[in-house]
C-alpha cells in the first residue's frame, strides 16, 4: 500500500505504472492527508450528484492532450459511445496550446510515464480539484 502522494512519487520514478484517468484521481486524493479527512469529504458531499465524463483526446505535435469537461477546448457534444471515433488533431505542440490556452481542465500526456494535470475551473457538484502534479519539468503554470 502507498499513500497517494507516495504513489504519484513511485510513478515519476517508473517503478510503477498506472493509466491517465488513475493519475488524476490520485492527484485528486492528494487534498487529503487521511482517510478520514477523505471519509468526511464524501460523506458530506454524497448527495450532490455526478457528472458524466468522457475525456477527448487532442493529439498535438510532440504528446497528447486528454481534455475533460470544463475545459476551452473540450467539444460541445463529446462522443460519450465511441461510436463516432472522434479524433482531435493539430500541428501546434503542446507548449504552444497551453501557453495560448486559459481555461484548463486536462491532462498533458508527453510519454507513458510523464503526465501533467492542469485544472483552472470550479469543480462540480462540490468536488474537489486535484492537484496539479506534473511528471515533468515543463512550467505551463504562467497562465494558471
Amino acid at each position: 500500500w502507498s499513500s497517494p502522494p507516495e504513489a504519484i512519487e513511485r510513478f515519476k520514478s517508473q517503478e510503477i505504472w498506472f493509466p491517465p484517468p488513475q493519475f488524476y484521481e490520485f492527484c485528486r486524493l492528494c487534498n487529503f492527508s487521511s482517510l478520514g479527512e477523505l471519509q468526511k469529504f464524501s460523506s458530506a458531499r454524497a448527495l450532490e450528484g455526478c457528472e458524466r465524463w468522457m475525456p477527448v483526446m487532442l493529439s498535438a505535435a510532440d504528446g497528447f492532450i486528454q481534455l475533460l469537461p470544463g475545459d476551452e477546448l473540450y467539444p460541445e457534444d463529446p462522443d460519450y459511445t465511441g461510436e463516432k471515433k472522434m479524433i482531435m488533431s493539430t500541428d501546434k505542440k503542446v507548449e504552444d496550446l497551453m501557453k495560448e490556452g486559459g481555461i484548463f481542465h486536462r491532462m498533458v500526456i508527453k510519454s507513458i510515464n510523464n503526465l501533467a494535470v492542469y485544472v483552472n475551473i470550479q469543480a462540480k457538484y462540490k468536488h474537489i480539484n486535484p492537484l496539479m502534479i506534473k511528471c515533468d519539468n515543463s512550467d505551463y503554470n504562467s497562465r494558471l
